[in-house]
């Protein structure tokens, strides 16, 4: 490959500053400045009315009077779950008086129900609402979105520098809040050294340089000169103080080519060096400045495969951490084929005692940021099968979500593709004098009808009588959809039985546009009975969708239909569905109904199960229904599967004698020596605090998981 000229390469590549490392200039200080901006609250269009409809699960019976919880919130002895639905639903006139002094102990679902507080309270909610930001939870994070003031702008600035779980959430702050924010850390940045002051600096520097020098201009000359000087710092010469060496396994004349977009050539070694260099400079959260000139500079897709190449070196000599730069360079210059090859070697990692560098990955999945990056992100949230690498999954889908003013699982459902389908969920394949149509079974597989309609076994090679250049790009449109549904099917099928199983609820509008309007997962949802609720929770009806997806209004409450809520109801869906020939993803007509025995709920354990044996393989089999291994304990052996039931309610199992992290087919028989409900702390709850599906669908798994004893 030809190799550039000196000449067509940015300056960078060729005398980096590093090369002529100067002494940094001495900070200028000026005391005594305060921003004394009021707080404030603005909404982009809709989103105040999205959060006033946040839809959250209520607990209290209705037993207990507005002034009476009212009274109990003041005292500091309301139930747990009272103030959620207080601040939500009480009068004005008792609930605005008590929100200057109220503060929340109870964080469960907080991240949904505040929306609703701060919604309709606005800016009195913000005491609370601050005090439980600075718990500084990726969950609650995002309810100071709408809201600034000086003190926000400070904490934002912290969350910017220090906490790689909220920078996210920090910088669609900043981005909202621009003016505000440059007069709220114009003063630390300008203060005496330390944390504060660093942190402000890098918060100034990410906002825009108008916002900045206008803050600046705002206080008086000499600050508007320190704040000029602050912003002609050169962000390529900001280095660190000493600079590492280059790895003896990284050898750029070794390294794939990376080509410039100019036309010229591929980068000389020397420059590759230098590209080396940068990346060993920089991490995900701090990448270095010059970064993004080689990415304007050079082709995306050599970039990536150059970071591969990097990173399977660094693999191959041990991975140390120091040089864990390589894992990070993957999401600096990575793209969607990277995702697709670092998901597998994540998944992989917390067998091989690479936790570390799972938990790393699941960050570079995140700052890759593609749509497919997020897919395979939420998929390893969903299906890992390793406690820590699960929970680091699901903590960085609920950062992004928060950043968008999302949950989890609202992120989770944007982020289905749809692969170019119609949208009526079909693809049409055209070669030339012939033509076929996709479609997709129960388990979204898709399959092939020509055009009489008959459907295939396979879609036919393009023969000679066809158009070459049609007949093939169809023929590889159709190898590559087989490929990238494979990817997400499995993972929709969970999610959906998962929501019937856990009771996930979406509005009207929601399940309209992102469910039963979606090309693909219309698939799934015109073959689940589908029920709508009221507000405790009551089956208000059901129905299936036929054609057009016709539900209510948008405030509806729609969720997928448990057999136990549809009762009698279940024999006349059945039949309907064999009239129809309807082949459901999952169980869920067919689905058995199993209820406690009332000595059952009035203990605390599951004896019907104890001291059976088991095989090990049908307990891992249990991670697909939401189950979870402990953490390792002597000897990588875990004791214990748990199932999470309720908020605060988790079910354990204890085993004999465990398993091994690191080969589970070492015992391949587990005995099951105690069963019961706990609130997570291990305090024992009784079994009667189940609802009822929750206790259906737990006696339903460890049915199954018995009947293969012996």
């Amino acid at each position: 490959m030809t190799v550039a000229p000196v000449s067509a390469l940015p300056p960078l590549l060729t005398d980096p500053p590093w090369l002529h490392p100067a002494k940094p200039a001495k900070p200028v200080v000026i005391a005594g400045l305060t921003c004394t901006d009021p707080a404030t609250v603005s909404w982009l269009p809709g989103e105040r009315e999205a959060w006033r409809d946040t839809s959250f699960t209520r607990y209290g019976d209705g037993t207990r009077s507005w002034p009476e919880i009212a009274a109990g919130i003041a005292a500091g002895s309301a139930y747990w779950y009272e103030p959620a639905e207080f601040f939500t639903g009480a009068p004005d006139e008792l609930a605005r008086p008590l929100l200057a002094g109220w503060r929340i102990t109870e964080t469960w679902e907080a991240g949904s129900w505040m929306r609703v507080v701060i919604a309709r309270f606005e800016l009195d909610a913000l005491p609370a609402a601050l005090d439980l930001a600075r718990r500084a939870s990726p969950d609650t994070a995002g309810l100071l979105l709408p809201c600034s003031s000086p003190e926000i702008a400070v904490l934002m600035a912290d969350w910017l520098a220090r906490l790689k779980s909220l920078r996210r959430i920090a910088q669609t702050w900043l981005q909202r809040h621009p003016a505000e924010a440059a007069r709220a850390l114009v003063p630390p940045a300008l203060g005496t050294a330390g944390n504060a002051r660093r942190q402000a600096e890098r918060a100034l520097l990410a906002l825009p340089a108008d916002a900045v020098r206008a803050a600046g201009t705002a206080y008086r000359p000499e600050v508007a000169a320190a704040i000029e000087t602050l912003l002609a710092t050169d962000p390529l010469t900001v280095l660190p103080a000493k600079m590492p060496p280059t790895p003896a396994w990284a050898v750029p004349a070794t390294l794939p080519p990376v080509r410039l977009r100019n036309g010229s050539g591929a980068l000389p070694a020397a420059a590759a060096g230098h590209l080396l260099t940068m990346l060993s400079i920089s991490t995900l959260d701090d990448p270095y400045a010059g970064l993004e000139i080689v990415r304007q500079a050079c082709e995306p897709a050599d970039l990536a495969e150059f970071a591969w190449a990097v990173f399977q070196r660094w693999q191959a000599s041990g991975a140390g951490a120091k040089e864990n730069w390589a894992l990070a360079a993957l999401g600096l210059l990575g793209d969607d084929e990277t995702v697709r090859r670092l998901t597998p070697v994540i998944l992989a990692w917390p067998g091989q005692n690479g936790h570390a560098n799972a938990v790393a990955g699941v960050d570079v999945l995140a700052a890759i940021g593609s749509d497919i990056a997020l897919t395979h992100l939420h998929g390893i949230a969903q299906r890992a099968r390793f406690k820590g690498l699960k929970s680091a999954a699901e903590q960085k889908m609920s950062e992004v979500a928060a950043a968008l003013g999302l949950s989890a699982e609202q992120l989770g459902d944007r982020l289905v593709p749809d692969f170019g389908l119609d949208a009526d969920g079909s693809l049409r394949l055209d070669y030339g004098p012939r033509q076929f149509v996709v479609g997709f079974d129960e388990q979204l597989r898709p399959y092939v009808t020509d055009g009489a309609g008959k459907q295939l076994t396979a879609l036919p090679k393009p023969g000679a009588d066809d158009d070459g250049d049609l007949a093939s790009a169809a023929y590889q449109q159709f190898t590559a959809l087989k490929k990238d549904v494979r990817a997400v099917a499995a993972d929709q099928l969970r999610r959906f039985e998962r929501a019937m199983v856990t009771g996930r609820r979406w509005s009207g509008a929601e399940f309209r546009q992102f469910l039963a309007g979606h090309p693909l997962l219309r698939h799934l949802v015109r073959r689940l009975v589908w029920g709508t609720y009221d507000e405790t929770g009551a089956l208000a009806g059901a129905f299936r969708v036929a054609s057009l997806p016709t539900v209510g209004g948008d405030s509806a409450i729609v969720g997928v239909a448990h057999p136990l809520h549809l009762a009698e109801a279940v024999a006349d869906w059945v039949k309907m569905f064999a009239d129809h020939q309807i082949v459901q993803p999952f169980p869920q007509l067919s689905r058995p109904v199993y209820v406690l025995t009332a000595e059952e709920a009035t203990g605390d354990r599951l004896t019907r199960f104890e001291n059976l044996t088991v095989p090990t393989t049908g307990l891992l089999e249990l991670e697909r229904h939401g189950w979870r291994r402990d953490s390792p304990q002597d000897a990588g052996i875990q004791n214990r599967m748990e199932l999470p039931v309720a908020a605060g309610l988790e079910i354990a199992v204890e085993l004999e004698p465990g398993i091994a992290v690191s080969a589970p087919d070492n015992f391949p028989e587990q005995k099951l020596t105690e069963i019961y409900l706990h609130d997570g702390t291990g305090r024992r709850m009784p079994l009667s605090r189940l609802d009822p599906v929750a206790a259906s669908e737990l006696l339903r798994d460890l049915t199954a998981l018995t009947a293969l004893t012996g």
